[in-house]
């Protein structure tokens, strides 16, 4: 991590059987969906409203990050309140099916499967219980009406656990690996921001807060750069621990919070030994991992595993294997070609080709003509050609990008 300089001006440089028309729409819905949920899965660092500014010592922001880099909090449980408005398009719950079908088309998948269900944390409220002793072992938990769905990590051992359905997912932490299930601690996070800043970054001290009983000094982290989406994150670091307790990201349209997530209670002490104990409930179904991925590229080589996709999923994995990213900092702009054509219009593209358009704004340039599909933090540009450009930017930069790519 880059050196810091000072508090007051301190920057990074100087410190089966889906309809086709699904399976079609797949391609175009899918980086956006994707990228909005990455974008929410950064922002779980805990967060919640201040209720009082604590005096704490004076501490510079090269202080305030090394004290986040020294912290060694591998003990804690809690309980997180996470809220995210991406300003996703209703897609009248397709964006839920094509996520959830990714994960579970394969012989045996199971609704237990993380890689379905945490896609529920890219919008709306939700609230956790988390808990961790150590690297090798950890829990969250997220509550639901009269349900909950429960990831454990003990060991070895990764499962995961939906109430509703009684239905029980079980992986290894060798085939799982941790970035399957959400990082246990808020560390993790705020660690995920901080990656993102360079000299095109300004950071600050901005004062200090209470959160969940605990006094904190506030981080705050600024694009430098026109053209972001991106207007401040904001990260409370627990002033004792170093452990960062609040992640609150504004987007720099303004208006209410992209993501806002916290603690509402915390404590350091170890948890229980049978908090991280997981035995399947009688008569739950439970799904071993290779099973629910049978099919996937984890499985096969990447060449057997397009043979047994569709067409429309080909042409984008062919794509991913070329993306490359352009510009810098904030502005970063990932690119790649589906080798195919572009979304749908006119009587060619029939009912699919009214609804994607219905939920993106036609653009024209240098580049030819194309489609943008907004949120409030994740924008992305398909041209006619099948060419796509997604980041935390604007519409028009992507443009731009666009143009300048011919």
């Amino acid at each position: 991590m880059a050196p810091y300089a000072s508090d007051d001006s301190t920057t990074a440089g100087e410190v089966d059987e889906q309809p086709s028309g699904r399976r079609k729409a797949a391609r175009y819905v899918v980086p956006i969906t994707v990228m909005g949920v990455a974008a929410a899965t950064i922002g779980l660092v805990p967060a919640l409203a201040d209720s009082g500014d604590p005096d704490l010592p004076k501490i510079t922001a090269q202080q305030l990050i090394e004290k986040i880099a020294k912290s060694d909090v591998q003990r804690l449980s809690g309980t997180v309140k996470i809220s995210t408005d991406l300003g996703l398009p209703d897609l009248g719950g397709l964006e839920s099916s094509l996520m959830s079908g990714a994960a579970s088309q394969g012989e045996g998948g199971s609704s237990a499967d993380p890689t379905a269900k945490l896609t529920e944390l890219a919008s709306g409220t939700h609230t956790l219980r988390v808990a961790a002793d150590g690297p090798d072992k950890q829990k969250l938990s997220l509550l639901e009406n009269a349900a909950e769905y429960s990831i454990v990590h003990n060991g070895k051992d990764v499962w995961a656990y939906d109430s509703k359905s009684n239905e029980v997912h079980h992986g290894t932490a060798s085939e799982s690996g941790k970035d399957q299930q959400p990082p246990a601690t808020p560390k993790d996070f705020a660690e995920e921001a901080l990656k993102a800043a360079d000299d095109t970054t300004s950071v600050t001290v901005d004062g200090t807060a209470q959160v969940a009983g605990r006094d904190a000094y506030k981080l705050l982290i600024k694009p430098k750069q026109s053209g972001s989406t991106v207007g401040a994150i904001t990260v409370a670091v627990d002033a004792k621990t170093g452990t960062p307790l609040k992640f609150t990201l504004t987007p720099a349209s303004g208006g209410s919070a992209v993501v806002d997530a916290g603690f509402t209670q915390v404590s350091f002490a170890k948890p229980a030994a049978s908090t991280f104990d997981f035995t399947p409930p009688k008569g739950a179904k439970v799904t071993e991992e290779k099973a629910s991925e049978k099919g996937a590229e984890k499985g096969f080589d990447k060449g057997e595993a397009r043979r047994h996709a569709p067409k429309s999923e080909e042409d984008l994995g062919k794509g991913l294997d070329g993306m490359k990213t352009i510009g810098e900092g904030w502005n970063s702009i990932a690119t790649f070609d589906t080798g195919g054509e572009g979304v749908p219009s006119g009587e060619a593209g029939g009912d699919l080709g009214g609804f994607m358009n219905s939920l993106g704004d036609k653009v024209t340039g240098k580049f030819g003509s194309g489609t943008v599909f907004s949120t409030r933090l994740v924008n992305a540009l398909i041209t006619d050609d099948g060419k796509v450009y997604v980041g935390l930017v604007t519409k028009d930069a992507l443009v731009k990008a666009a143009d300048a790519g011919k």
